[in-house]
């Protein structure tokens, strides 16, 4: 490799090396040629999101006692944990036997402890999403679960921001006003969403409320960006090892949190299973089933895909939460809901899609200097001329069977 460029030891052709705009903007053109059976899993995914996010927000609420949690949330964390990781390692199990002959072993020490040093880096996510499903709780005691939904939305703008600084993808300006709108609908929706008067942590709730509001949208979508980052960096590695990691770690991270109440409220509070019902089971069931769908989102998708179609979970829990709880659709509810439809549609529609010429233009520009773009122009102009020596004339353009 010289000064940013590689060349092909069979054709000798130049080739601008690896990095991490190239592979970003790589993968956007990947995804504009997806076969029927990926679009296919992304329906799946959507339509699974959709129905686990709705619920998990009316479970959330089924399970308060006169607006309260009679059981410790990191439980129920710590649960859901457990309850991903038994799933990761009987999928672990019956991949092994349907294994082919030849294929690395699955189960073996040698893959396992090899795994476990490629995808270190999944405790980074894991040590986040602890914190955010903390958090979860916490925003309920806030908002009703329509509105909870809402506020979620948000992190779409924030990862869209850190996907940019981080892993350098590229939006269209059609793609920035799609998330503009989206924030726009959250706002509307988000209008006389708090109860006056009314107080938290000593703080006045709207004060709480954003503050909370803020780390709750900041610390998952880090999270998700990274977890993007992670298991798609050790693509080749089954995705249910990775889960393993990813789960193991969060078990030990929220079993630290339950070590942490044993020691300032006491032993008493070290029986995670106090207060629950059968509310919080089916909420730790479908928490789990979250987190499974979630990372085939961000392995074998994409995070906004992930966010946008939590957004479309918000009119299911606002249906629902009317319909079981007598919450109120107000008409900021049904016009925010209106907007962010209509951000979903102008963010994936084909016209706001970064073309590949572009990319491809840019791309130059970004990498090569005036003077290695004139070497590039002049070996075009040395592929154009030698293309135009070996066009066929029309004797040449006959069968070469004989008809």
């Amino acid at each position: 490799m010289k000064n940013g460029i590689m060349e092909c030891s069979v054709c000798h052709s130049k080739l601008v090396s690896p990095s991490a705009k190239t592979i970003s903007r790589a993968y956007d053109r990947h995804k504009s040629r997806i076969s029927s059976k990926q679009r296919a899993l992304n329906v799946f995914l959507v339509v699974g999101d959709c129905v686990l996010v709705g619920f998990q927000s009316i479970l959330v609420y089924m399970s308060k006692v006169d607006g309260k949690f009679n059981f410790s949330p990191i439980s129920v964390n710590f649960l859901t944990e457990i309850t991903k990781v038994f799933f990761a390692i009987v999928m672990l199990l019956l991949q092994a036997r349907h294994q082919k002959v030849g294929e690395k072993p699955l189960l073996s020490i040698s893959t396992f402890v090899q795994a476990a040093r490629n995808n270190v880096l999944l405790a980074v996510p894991a040590l986040l999403y602890a914190i955010n499903n903390y958090l979860k709780f916490i925003m309920q005691l806030y908002f009703n679960p329509a509105t909870v939904k809402m506020l979620s939305n948000l992190k779409v703008l924030v990862i869209a921001l850190l996907l940019k600084v981080i892993m350098k993808r590229r939006f269209s300006i059609i793609q920035w006003e799609a998330l503009a709108l989206l924030l726009i609908g959250i706002s509307v929706n988000q209008l006389r969403s708090l109860p006056e008067g009314t107080t938290a942590l000593g703080l006045p709730v709207t004060m709480g409320a954003y503050i909370y509001t803020l780390i709750f949208v900041t610390v998952p979508s880090l999270a998700s960006v990274y977890n993007e980052y992670a298991l798609k960096s050790q693509y080749d590695t089954s995705i249910y090892l990775q889960n393993l990691f990813l789960y193991g770690y969060g078990a030990i991270f929220n079993f630290l949190g339950i070590l942490g109440t044993v020691v300032v409220k006491g032993p008493s509070s070290f029986d995670i299973l106090q207060g629950h019902s059968k509310a919080t089971m089916l909420l730790i069931a479908n928490n789990a089933a979250q987190g499974i769908l979630s990372s085939f989102f961000f392995k074998y998708a994409d995070t906004i895909l992930k966010k946008y179609s939590s957004t479309v979970a918000t009119i299911f829990t606002g249906i629902a939460s009317a319909v079981l709880f007598g919450h109120t659709l107000t008409l900021n509810f049904v016009i925010g809901i209106s907007i962010v439809f209509i951000s979903m549609h102008q963010f994936f529609s084909p016209l706001s899609k970064v073309k590949d010429e572009q990319n491809g233009v840019l791309e130059l520009h970004d990498v090569h200097d005036k003077q290695r773009s004139k070497e590039s122009f002049i070996n075009m102009a040395a592929g154009a001329n030698e293309e135009a020596t070996h066009r066929v004339g029309h004797d040449e353009r006959q069968p070469l069977l004989p008809s």
